[in-house]
């Protein structure tokens, strides 16, 4: 019997109009230019500016299009994943949210959280319902609003995130395209070097988490540096392994796009050329669980069928993995 994959049709990104440059930061905090594009190879970031605008707003915009791209009606959609550490609220979902926007009725719905890591984790999860024959259409979102999180005092962090959703249509295929292989790891112990501490059960929202700032993200960057490195690398070198893939065989790796010299080190370690590597991090920073569909989305014209991608990434927590696919059209 043939097996059923889950196949990547279509893709689609939506970035926020306003551009933070390197410039418009130093003028909020103490930083420079060259100091950003050193140490984080980073240009300008989107913010989403505008009252009560959230994660579902820039995930809205990007499963518009990608249903208008792939001619899919709102109707067809069964099932919808959004991956966010940013969520409009609480509950209902932002994935809900997503839903109601666009007349997606008929299907379920439901938000993923795993940080940088949410957008990988999220189409391995969508994966098994396409390969159990019960769902023909999924659409994953990789969405977040890091700017409604990030302390614009804290020059540490405050240079690395921006704005920015995309979004992915799996379908079923038979012909050896789509979700070949998924290597998705964690340890809790990461927590203590990248997290947001207030506004959840353990610290609810008050006067004193407020004054404390503890509601935006904090980062110590030198343990997080050497465990994505560390991790990233691992994992792509496992999946090439699992599938009997050489360098030569894989077209593209797709990195999560956290820091160029993260991204720079895996490549060495991997022995991948940059040129074979998607680095678009230099225009939006930051995304988190947007940053690989939008690598995906800005590349999708280079792309071919039958390409092999390893897309990679690590998120706070901590979270990593990898998956290995083949590009459908």
């Amino acid at each position: 019997m043939t097996k059923i994959r889950a196949a990547i049709t279509g893709v689609n990104g939506y970035v926020p109009d306003y551009v933070l440059t390197n410039a418009e930061l130093e003028q909020m905090v103490d930083t420079n230019d060259q100091w950003i594009r050193a140490r984080t190879g980073i240009q300008e970031r989107r913010i989403l500016k505008g009252e009560g605008k959230g994660t579902s707003t820039m995930g809205i915009e990007a499963v518009r299009g990608l249903l208008e791209k792939t001619g899919t009606a709102p109707e067809e959609v069964d099932l919808m994943i959004c991956a966010t550490v940013t969520p409009d609220m609480q509950f209902p979902d932002t994935a809900n949210l997503i839903a109601d926007a666009l007349d997606i009725r008929n299907g379920f719905c439901f938000d993923l959280h795993a940080a940088c890591s949410g957008f990988l984790y999220a189409i391995t999860a969508a994966s098994r319902f396409v390969e159990s024959g019960a769902h023909k259409k999924v659409v994953v979102v990789g969405a977040d609003k890091m700017s409604s999180i990030v302390d614009y005092t804290d020059r540490s962090t405050c240079i690395l995130f921006g704005d920015g959703a995309a979004a992915v249509l799996l379908e079923p295929n038979e012909d050896g395209y789509g979700i070949r292989d998924s290597l998705l790891r964690s340890d809790g112990a990461g927590q203590v070097f990248l997290f947001q501490k207030a506004g959840g059960s353990r610290y609810p929202a008050s006067p004193q988490t407020v004054e404390n700032r503890e509601h935006f993200v904090y980062q110590n960057g030198g343990p997080v540096f050497k465990a994505a490195v560390s991790g990233m690398a691992d994992v792509v070198a496992q999946s090439m392994k699992r599938n009997n893939l050489s360098v030569d065989d894989v077209s593209w790796v797709v990195p999560h796009q956290a820091n160029r010299r993260i991204i720079e080190q895996v490549a060495r370690m991997a022995d991948f050329p940059l040129e074979k590597i998607m680095i678009n991090i230099h225009k939006y920073g930051n995304t988190t669980a947007a940053t690989i569909p939008l690598c995906l989305w800005e590349w999708e014209n280079q792309l071919k069928a039958g390409d092999n991608l390893i897309l990679t990434a690590f998120g706070g927590g901590f979270t990593w993995g990898a998956v290995y696919l083949k590009w459908a059209y």
